[in-house]
């Protein structure tokens, strides 16, 4: 199917193993986060548990779509995914994923519930600013968005303890006092709860599992295209399912509002963007118009024309958003949405991608789990899980999770759960009913996977950039 010599046919295979396997790690380091609750609260057997939070997992991965996946895609510029030299492109890929695994499975042999979230994005930086340090400037993160996903992972876990909190008053109040003893009262060791709470805390366990593989999963899909668009992207640089022709009413819709603009009002910046919008629109025309062979754009093409479509839609998006842009909201929101349209060309993953990384995360789920499990379960908080507490910090953590997914950013789940879990504690007895060790351990490997990641993701792209020549 594809023209490679057999080294780089043999590394591709490497690569794809190793995302895999990073995602199957993901999969049994996160486990816990969704069965922790109801192995401990006697709700269901372990080997129960991990099965069916497998089988959520894998199917919130194949139905959760690809925003997250290619926000992940979108932290790096073009030129460095896409680099003219496939050596240098291979060294992108084994630094990321060198990076992730190696932290990944270190914090998962601690027992540490650190985050695969953090651990990739802080991956995909280093390696940025290790492409910027060779540049010699700050071009190789698309900050706007490493922004975006700082703030997302910042505030959830902060999200999840206050509304566990919230919760557990609200469930205070609402129940009367026979209810209240029941699921507020530490659950007798080896007792099945009434079916009730089971069902509550199963219908908990399965949300978070679902929206576990559903923003998870999109990062291992990420990590994935990744891989593909760096070594093969005449083959993944655009989506060969659509017709190129689509992009034409797209671009002439939007050049038409764009056209009339009074630019006399806009600032340098705005003016920056408005060139930039009408030149990759300009271009983009040129390969409709002269270039598309069979319908389809040119093998040789189709890195100019990822460029050019994320430059024209990155570009009208700032336009718009921009307050001296003097435009009605319909003609905004005709933008926004053929910029959706053109976005389809650039952000896809073939279904074998989403499929592969659903089965690894899948099947990662149903091993490995009962370390993090234990941490979670016993030494975040000094007393043994209640019914409430495990119903209140899964609830938060699959609607935080959701959340984020809708709004295509990263979360992570391991951050958001164990925060909901210390919330539910410190709703019970106050934050002396935490365990200094471990919340201390919880906050250490929250602090340190961002700088970690970036600067070992950073010193492995320099190293092996300086061999690869």
């Amino acid at each position: 199917m594809f023209d490679l010599e057999t080294p780089i046919f043999l590394l591709l295979l490497f690569c794809l193993f190793a995302a895999c396997a990073f995602e199957f790690v993901n999969g049994f380091h996160d486990t816990a986060n969704a069965v922790a609750t109801v192995i401990y609260t006697n709700s269901l057997k372990p080997t129960q548990a991990v099965v069916w939070a497998g089988l959520m997992n894998f199917l919130g991965c194949v139905l959760g779509g690809v925003g997250v996946a290619m926000g992940i895609v979108n932290l790096l510029p073009t030129d460095l995914l896409i680099d003219t030299s496939l050596s240098h492109s291979i060294a992108m890929i084994l630094a990321l994923l060198f990076t992730a695994i190696i932290w990944n499975l270190g914090t998962w042999y601690l027992g540490i519930p650190a985050s695969s979230s953090h651990t990739l994005i802080g991956a995909i930086i280093g390696v940025g600013l290790g492409h910027s340090y060779l540049k010699g400037d700050l071009s190789g993160v698309n900050w706007d968005k490493a922004k975006e996903m700082f703030t997302s992972l910042l505030l959830s876990p902060m999200f999840g303890f206050a509304m566990a909190i919230i919760l557990m008053f609200l469930l205070r109040r609402i129940l009367d006092k026979k209810m209240r003893k029941v699921v507020f009262d530490e659950p007798e060791k080896g007792k099945v709860p009434p079916i009730g709470v089971r069902l509550t805390l199963w219908i908990t366990c399965t949300l978070v599992s679902f929206f576990h593989g559903q923003n998870d999963g999109q990062k291992g899909i990420g990590l994935v295209m990744l891989i593909l668009i760096a070594i093969l992207p005449a083959h993944f640089a655009l989506d060969n399912n659509l017709e190129a022709t689509k992009i034409k009413a797209p671009i002439e819709a939007i050049s038409s509002i764009v056209s009339k603009t009074d630019t006399l009002l806009l600032g340098a910046k705005e003016k920056e963007q408005y060139h930039k919008l009408l030149g990759g629109i300009k271009k983009l025309n040129g390969f409709v118009d002269e270039k598309l062979v069979a319908g389809q754009f040119a093998n040789t093409d189709r890195i100019q024309v990822r460029k050019n479509l994320i430059t024209v839609t990155k570009s009208a998006e700032k336009l718009i958003a921009s307050e001296n842009v003097t435009m009605s909201e319909a003609d905004k929101n005709t933008i926004k949405k053929q910029s959706g349209e053109l976005k389809k060309s650039t952000d896809f993953a073939p279904f074998w991608v989403i499929l592969m990384i659903a089965l690894s995360i899948g099947l990662g789920t149903m091993v490995g789990w009962k370390r993090i499990v234990v941490t979670i379960g016993e030494k975040i908080g000094k007393n043994h899980l209640t019914y409430a507490q495990g119903a209140s910090a899964e609830l938060v953590a699959a609607s935080t999770i959701g959340l984020a997914s809708y709004f295509k950013l990263p979360v992570s789940t391991t951050h958001v759960l164990s925060s909901g879990i210390a919330g539910t504690m410190v709703a019970k007895k106050g934050i002396k009913n935490l365990q200094p060790t471990t919340i201390k351990t919880i906050l250490l490997a929250w602090i340190l996977t961002l700088p970690f990641t970036i600067i070992v993701a950073a010193s492995l792209f320099v190293l092996f950039r300086t061999f690869a020549g």
